[in-house]
């Protein structure tokens, strides 16, 4: 695993306010508001686990929640990396940890 995607791993995300996801076979499009963007999750388990970030207090439990394999997780943060760089995921801020 890349050290890099550590960092990731342990933030909380979720689903930017201004996005909206369409379910479709492939996956889900996603459609932002606010820049007008679209884009495409071309896997349901990644439409899965962007549907989790909310909902787990870290990208890991959410991982971890969609049974997504650890040797996965690179893959996946690279995913989400790019769906943080376009606003479509941001820093859950009212992420509560519990204890």
């Amino acid at each position: 695993m890349r050290p890099e995607i550590g960092a990731m791993l342990d933030q909380p995300w979720r689903l930017s306010a201004s996005v909206a996801l369409r379910p479709e076979p492939f996956g889900a499009l996603a459609y932002h508001f606010g820049t007008r963007r679209l884009t495409f999750l071309k896997r349901r388990d990644l439409v899965n686990v962007v549907n989790l970030l909310a909902d787990h207090v870290d990208v890991r439990a959410a991982l971890i929640a969609a049974g997504v394999r650890q040797e996965q997780w690179p893959a996946y943060v690279e995913a989400l990396e790019a769906l943080a760089a376009t606003d479509m995921i941001c820093p859950n801020k009212t992420a509560e940890v519990s204890a």
